[in-house]
């Protein structure tokens, strides 16, 4: 599949909204139970871009919006600054045809041109193999699996926590 991951510009708000309204009514990587407003989606991601994270989408040979991904703060405390969580979502019918895995390149990429140190994800439910695999495949390991912390669906929903190294990870002390 062709395809082109740029930054993300306002004008791709309404396509991330419905691919994350999809995600939060159909499946688990989410926790929310209703899906946010365009607007406020919008505002979610121009905070994210003010606070210095990079915010992507992966764009199709049509122009259409296939996925997105964004860095963004894995704790509030300043001790924690080096660090970012990785989001990612795809639209179903882009799903495992590369999007995930192009899309994860460019994040850590840009993460790591911003001198952040970890990444973290946090895999809403330990059945989702597939993000599991796409994580593992870029070099993220388990760190550890917190059992029945969300309900959603009728059903209590285990989290994996992965981990990987950015740049010069935990070697030299950070710049920024």
């Amino acid at each position: 599949m062709t395809f082109r991951i740029r930054p993300a510009t306002s004008a791709d708000v309404a396509a991330i909204a419905a691919i994350y309204g999809a995600s939060v009514l159909t499946g688990t990587a989410s926790f929310e139970l209703e899906p946010p407003e365009a607007a406020e989606m919008a505002r979610r991601m121009a905070a994210t871009v003010e606070s210095g994270y990079p915010y992507l989408v992966c764009e199709g040979p049509d122009g259409a919006v296939l996925g997105y991904a964004y860095g963004g703060a894995y704790r509030s405390r300043p001790g924690y600054r080096h660090t970012v969580e990785d989001s990612l979502y795809v639209a179903p019918g882009a799903q495992r045809r590369g999007v995930g895995r192009g899309l994860l390149k460019a994040l850590i990429g840009e993460c790591e041109a911003r001198d952040f140190r970890q990444m973290i994800a946090i895999i809403g439910d330990s059945r989702h193999i597939a993000s599991i695999r796409l994580h593992e495949g870029e070099g993220f390991v388990v760190a550890g699996t917190l059992k029945t912390v969300g309900h959603k669906f009728g059903t209590w929903i285990d989290t994996v926590l992965m981990q990987r190294p950015l740049g010069r990870g935990a070697a030299e002390p950070p710049t920024r």
